[in-house]
């Protein structure tokens, strides 16, 4: 299951994140990873969950973010929850290409049946391609 956390700069789409992380500990029989750009979330999740800071990988565009991604559900069969904070940021303000990594990653994501996977992304639901508003929380 792929989901998005979708708002304006300041929304507390982050806030809602990191209850959604916690959530996700207290409830989850494998690992919780969460992948951020820069340090945000260090003090404010549980240390249970494997915290990644992209900026150590230079990881730019959403080609290299879809490889990361994958990468990490390939390395680690027992992921439950993914969670990514700062899509845009990461990525790039293209709705489109955005849209079009959502889709690919969701086929990795619904054939491997068991791991839930949640973006932020700053913008309003109405900005996004007609083909993610279904995934919008």
């Amino acid at each position: 299951m792929l989901k998005l956390i979708v708002g304006k700069k300041g929304s507390g789409k982050t806030k809602m994140l990191i209850d959604k992380i916690n959530e996700a500990t207290k409830t989850s029989k494998g690992n919780v990873v969460c992948v951020e750009k820069g340090s945000v979330m260090t003090y404010t999740i549980s240390h249970k969950i494997r915290l990644v800071d992209i900026e150590h990988y230079d990881v730019a565009g959403y080609d290299a973010l879809y490889g990361f991604l994958t990468g990490i559900l390939a390395g680690n069969y027992d992921i439950t929850h993914l969670f990514v904070d700062a899509t845009l940021r990461i990525g790039g303000r293209d709705l489109n290409a955005l849209a079009d990594m959502l889709l690919k990653l969701q086929k990795v994501v619904v054939e491997r049946g068991d791991t839930e996977v949640m973006f932020t992304i700053s913008c309003d639901k109405d900005e996004l391609p007609e083909s993610l508003r279904e995934m919008v929380l």
